[in-house]
């Protein structure tokens, strides 16, 4: 078995990780023994003081609290987001069950969105409101996290 993490380019890792933590259900993963902070190892390893967050703790990467799911961290990088996404993630509020009522699901992910919004989101797209001429049956919303980067709730 090949065991990954999901690593996102980003300005600031700490706004990051307070964005998708909550967003996910997933908490901060801690630093590696020995160490109190992500930037006492970091330091440890030899990353020069000037490329990291010194005013934090470094805490840049994000667990799976249940241990199902891939790790995340947060690599800061210096160059802004420049295009449309070619990865996204899609959150399922109410789980993958299209068998829920419509109502039900609209409900979920309405919910979701609002409280993503609160914690920094925009909206890019709703469907099938910004969708003329579409026929598929579905209710999402596309948001932007607070560096730009698309994903979708459905």
């Amino acid at each position: 078995m090949t065991t990954w993490q999901l690593t996102i380019d980003c300005a600031d890792p700490s706004v990051m990780v307070r964005f998708w933590g909550p967003a996910l259900g997933y908490v901060v993963q801690p630093p590696p023994e020995g160490h109190a902070t992500w930037n006492d190892w970091y330091l440890s390893v030899g990353v020069p003081p000037d490329e990291l967050d010194l005013d934090g703790d470094g805490s840049d990467r994000l667990m799976d609290p249940d241990g199902h799911g891939p790790t995340i961290w947060f690599q800061p990088v210096p160059e802004p987001k420049a295009v449309k996404n070619r990865l996204h993630l899609d959150l399922y509020p109410g789980g993958r069950d299209r068998s829920r009522p419509m109502e039900e699901r609209r409900a979920l992910v309405d919910e979701a969105v609002n409280r993503l919004l609160e914690a920094g989101a925009s909206i890019f797209h709703r469907y099938p409101e910004d969708f003329d001429g579409t026929d598929v049956e579905g209710y999402f919303r596309t948001l932007r996290d607070p560096e730009g980067n698309e994903f979708c709730v459905s």
